[in-house]
């Protein structure tokens, strides 16, 4: 994404309520990982869809930040023999989230019963769940109905999504105090243009 793109969405974004959505869930996350007692970042996405732009993302801003828990563990379906030890956890380490984790699941698309599952487990064990996904109305049993909150991108398509997840990576690894949606903007417009801090994704 560059920063002519970046610069337009900022002009388009002005007074529409979505900054000041893309603010309120970032700020449930980077509190929930910043709180006393807090734990891992559990991040997982749909069978069909891995979130490997938002673990680089959150990892590079606990890098900038200096919020250590934003670093993520990507969680995933199904983790091929020989994956790289930051890209072999499956789903089984859901089971062990319990009080002090927050589980963030990214589904453009419906979650599977089987993902469904376990993230009611690990809410049921204490975990603070976010989710961040499409356009479907929130209903019990469902992720949105299982979140303790939600960022309904409004579509499935794969631009918006992804650019969703730069906003809130964003506005996760800085205070909301004192900025303003334009300079929380203005900065990612910078940051998105620079080297990443870590490439290991």
């Amino acid at each position: 994404m560059d920063a002519v793109r970046v610069s337009a969405l900022r002009q388009h974004l002005v007074g529409t309520g979505w900054l000041e959505a893309v603010g309120g869930f970032a700020g449930s996350l980077r509190r929930s990982v910043s709180r006393r007692g807090a734990g891992e970042l559990l991040l997982i996405g749909t069978e069909a869809y891995e979130p490997w732009h938002l673990a680089a993302h959150l990892a590079d801003e606990a890098a900038w930040s200096a919020v250590p828990r934003l670093a993520p563990t990507l969680l995933r379906h199904a983790p091929p023999p020989g994956a790289p030890a930051h890209l072999a956890h499956g789903l089984s380490r859901l089971t062990g989230a319990g009080r002090g984790a927050t589980v963030l699941v990214v589904a453009p698309e419906a979650a599977g019963a089987p993902l469904l599952e376990r993230v009611q487990d690990a809410r049921r064990q204490g975990a603070t769940v976010l989710a961040l996904d499409g356009a479907a109305p929130a209903e019990p049993g469902d992720l949105g109905g299982l979140a303790h909150e939600r960022l309904a991108v409004g579509t499935t398509d794969e631009e918006p999504f992804d650019l969703a997840q730069h906003l809130v990576s964003a506005a996760a690894g800085r205070p909301r105090a004192r900025r303003t949606a334009l300079d929380r903007l203005a900065e990612l417009a910078g940051r998105l243009t620079a080297p990443p801090a870590i490439s290991r994704w």
